[in-house]
């Protein structure tokens, strides 16, 4: 292994210098950021400040003292950029799948305002493949006003891409993809796919979880309809983080969604026993928002302040390029089956492999301090997340993964019981 080569790549790297914004465990190798991205320093302070100040001794005037009320709505506009769309348009607020039931519910009411005959158009297109909770809440909106309204239809990621024409027609309502796959890595043309859903008559609603602070995302030149995604990934807002949602600007005026909390009526201070919801983005608000996570959030985002998403997935690039070339070299390459694009344009910041042992080759990696992640069946998942990830960092993951095969490390017993989180 070259390290000579890779230090000199990190020292022409121009984001090199955002590793020391994070805390990084010693010795170790994280390659596990398209799943629980890694703390600033700057959240570390944010959150101690939070709890022993605003809340310890500020208390509940902290609401307006320090601007708790407006954090979902700030959140929102500092996450905007990051994903290609102008503020105002962007919430932070609960989870990827409470926001998925609001979006799908919202753009049925948009199509119903368009005069749409809902026994015409009522299919709601996603792939089988599909992260699992994106089609449950699809099944549990299909439960509730049943199947003659809403039909989760299924189709095959690859056969999707081949012939749109084919899953997109006039019973189509609602496109839901995520644009990349949680498992392969895949990155979906999501242009292509919502200007031919579009003139099919169908809305998009777009999963973000592994594309926002990853890859460039160009929602409102997309004219994506609606968009989900979390802050725990890449954008590094710490574990179980709130989603965001964002609704393009010319639905905001009708949308609505059906979880109308208090925290989404236009005058919540009022008490009002009838709901009235407020205008703009904020009507996708529900209930009172977690401040000590959003605190987290809202610091995390702090990094990306002088970072252009260019620069972020050139880096991607180079850090998931340099790894196959490692594997190759290594031989490594010969026992797993990457199940990525082998284009780099066609995949988002992960890498993919199939292998027999997957699930015990990662533990083993852990316990050698590289961070991996598994899905089931038998991918063993390597992240890559510029802002803290070093071309050094990818050298020393596979020296260790090396040794693991080349000792058969992983065959030891201890590796063999799955955990409860895989």
């Amino acid at each position: 292994m070259n390290f000579s080569a890779l230090e000199r790549l990190d020292q022409a790297d121009p984001l090199a210098h955002l590793r020391d914004e994070f805390v990084i465990p010693e010795d170790t190798v994280y390659l596990d950021g398209n799943s629980l991205g890694l703390m600033t320093h700057g959240t570390q302070a944010r959150v101690a400040e939070t709890t022993a100040q605003q809340w310890g001794q500020d208390g509940i005037r902290s609401w307006n003292e320090h601007g708790w009320v407006h954090l979902p709505a700030k959140i929102g506009d500092k996450l905007a950029p990051i994903i290609g769309a102008q503020a105002g348009q962007v919430i932070c607020c609960d989870s990827i799948s409470v926001n998925l039931f609001k979006t799908l519910s919202a753009a049925f009411a948009v199509l119903d305002a368009r005069g749409e005959p809902r026994n015409q158009r009522h299919q709601v297109l996603s792939t089988a493949d599909n992260f699992p909770t994106d089609l449950y809440m699809v099944q549990g909106l299909q439960q509730l006003i049943g199947a003659e309204n809403c039909e989760l239809v299924l189709a095959d990621e690859a056969e999707l891409l081949a012939d749109l024409s084919k899953h997109i027609h006039a019973q189509t309502a609602i496109v839901m993809l995520t644009e990349v796959n949680f498992r392969s890595g895949r990155r979906l043309p999501m242009a292509e796919i919502i200007a031919h859903a579009h003139a099919a008559g169908a809305l998009v609603i777009v999963d973000l979880a592994h594309s926002a602070g990853a890859v460039p995302v160009e929602l409102d030149k997309w004219q994506a309809d609606f968009a989900v995604g979390c802050t725990y990934k890449y954008l590094n807002g710490g574990p179980g983080a709130p989603a965001f949602v964002y609704v393009a600007e010319r639905h905001l005026g009708s949308v609505r969604q059906p979880l109308s909390g208090w925290f989404g009526h236009a005058r919540p201070f009022v008490f009002d026993a009838q709901f009235e919801a407020t205008d703009g983005i904020g009507k996708m608000l529900s209930g009172t928002p977690s401040i000590l996570a959003m605190s987290a959030v809202d610091a995390a985002l702090d990094v990306f302040a002088d970072v252009t998403m260019v620069q972020v997935r050139e880096k991607s690039i180079g850090l998931a390029e340099l790894f196959l070339e490692l594997l190759e070299q290594t031989g490594l390459a010969r026992e797993f089956d990457c199940i990525s694009p082998k284009t780099a344009q066609q995949r988002g910041s992960q890498l993919s492999f199939a292998h027999p042992d997957a699930y015990a080759i990662c533990q083993a990696l852990i316990e050698h301090k590289v961070i991996a992640d598994f899905r089931a069946p038998n991918y063993l998942r390597v992240g890559f997340t510029p802002l803290y990830t070093s071309f050094t960092d990818i050298g020393r993951a596979v020296a260790r993964l090396a040794e693991i095969m080349q000792t058969r490390a992983y065959t030891d017993p201890r590796f063999q019981t799955r955990q409860a989180v895989t």
